[in-house]
């Protein structure tokens, strides 16, 4: 309305008397103004947080700070399965109202390739991505470019029963030889026949490619070689540590419902007192330290995976970042959202109001961080050491051909691991053909 009146009052003007020239150009610019544009909407593609007051007072901030900008959240589902549906339907149809989305760890390569999502080099420099971690930076990065800014981050992480370990005199297992022989021993003193020695994630599905990863890699093992050309899935490091869960964790260690499990019925065991280690991601700590959801608060401790003897910890690496969309048309408006949100200030007000692991270094020096969430100090060995997963645009796919090989090696006692294993490296292998080919 403004905008029109101001229009009429030129108009006006030039047909009562000549202006000169340079007063009709210095009114043309003043009428272009942001004032007179009106605001840029961005539509940022989100799902559904677990604290939206959380999410709503960092956005009213970045709306304080940037008067100019208004973004439009549009809210899809909890599930990363479903929100993928969502983000990759829009970004297929060139579909321009959407500028920012968020992206889970293993999705970077397949949008880069397809072409769908911004490249950040210009604006995400090499030096600031060093104020990062480095696994979700790499995570972010396909074929040297740069594809997405890390949010938060996830790693597995190993939680523990301090109060029972410190009645026995026992340090946190290292090993997980040494899990198991603790826990016997603590089953022994306890006396509770439901009680568990380990919990974790073992049903098909994402989290069980996760957990079985860590297995894997903390024997030395891989799933392929890292080229693109071969499937490691039948080398002894990978068969050995595929027994050892099928052998001596599913129906031993851990119950043999186990394999039904996702994070929270593997959480539920654990924070009901009936778990004395326990396998999940870094959420979990303010869960288990709730006393009105938890029996064990103030009872745990977390560090780094236990490993196979003469190998190190491995943890999966997992996570959100904020990708920018190929068909925005407001992209130095989505960057200073992007920058906003993955600032220090931002991820400091994250972690310390939503109990969010930081990507950014600096986070877990500052002196209030430290002060409020100091098991995060507990944290940061496994997040250093977090391994993304396969990197390839066809991850989706890689990762259904895991899931169904890592559970039928752990359900099927009776089955022979080297000719599973046999079968899902030739899938591997085709897929790592095809993913090359697509590359190139």
């Amino acid at each position: 309305m403004r905008s029109r009146k101001r229009h009429r009052a030129l108009m006006t003007a030039l047909s009562k008397k000549a202006i000169p020239f340079t007063m009709v150009l210095g009114l043309f610019f003043a009428l272009q103004t942001p004032l007179a544009r009106g605001k840029t909407t961005l539509v940022f593609l989100t799902w559904k947080p677990n604290q939206p007051a959380v999410w709503n007072g960092l956005l009213e901030r970045f709306h304080r700070e940037n008067p100019q900008i208004q973004v439009k959240r549009q809210v899809g589902p909890h599930s990363s399965t479903q929100y993928h549906a969502i983000a990759t339907q829009r970004l297929k149809n060139r579909d321009s109202s959407m500028d920012v989305f968020f992206m889970d760890v293993t999705w970077p390569p397949g949008f880069a390739q397809a072409g769908w999502v911004a490249e950040l080099g210009s604006w995400f420099s090499r030096a600031e991505r060093r104020e990062f971690l480095s696994g979700p930076v790499s995570a972010n990065t396909y074929l040297g470019g740069i594809y997405g800014v890390p949010c938060y981050l996830g790693a597995g992480l190993f939680y523990y029963r301090k109060d029972l370990l410190q009645q026995h005199g026992f340090a946190p297992p290292r090993h997980w030889d040494e899990m198991i022989h603790h826990g016997q021993a603590l089953l022994k003193d306890q006396g509770d026949p439901d009680l568990q020695i380990y919990s974790a994630q073992f049903k098909q599905y994402e989290g069980l490619v996760c957990n079985m990863l860590e297995f894997i890699w903390s024997n030395g093992g891989r799933v392929w070689d890292g080229q693109g050309g071969t499937s490691c899935l039948s080398k002894p490091a990978t068969i050995e540590a595929l027994a050892f869960v099928r052998d001596r964790i599913i129906g031993k260690a851990a119950p043999q419902g186990a394999v039904n499990y996702e994070e929270p019925e593997s959480l539920e065991l654990f924070v009901q007192g009936k778990a004395l280690f326990h396998r999940n991601w870094p959420y979990a700590w303010a869960v288990m330290n709730n006393p009105k959801k938890s029996r064990i608060a103030g009872k745990a401790g977390v560090g780094p995976l236990p490993a196979f003897p003469g190998h190190q910890s491995a943890s999966t690496l997992g996570g959100w970042q904020f990708g920018m969309s190929r068909w925005s048309t407001h992209q130095e408006e989505a960057w200073r959202f992007i920058e906003f949100m993955t600032s220090h200030r931002s991820q400091k007000f994250l972690a310390l109001e939503a109990g969010l692991a930081p990507t950014r270094t600096s986070v877990y020096t500052d002196p209030e961080v430290q002060e409020k969430m100091p098991h995060l100090s507990a944290f940061l060995p496994a997040f250093k050491k977090a391994r993304p997963r396969p990197l390839t645009p066809l991850y989706p796919m890689v990762s259904q051909v895991l899931q169904r090989f890592f559970s039928r090696a752990i359900v099927e006692r009776s089955s022979r691991l080297s000719e599973l294993a046999q079968v899902a490296s030739e899938k591997m292998d085709k897929l790592l053909e095809l993913g090359a080919r697509i590359q190139k």
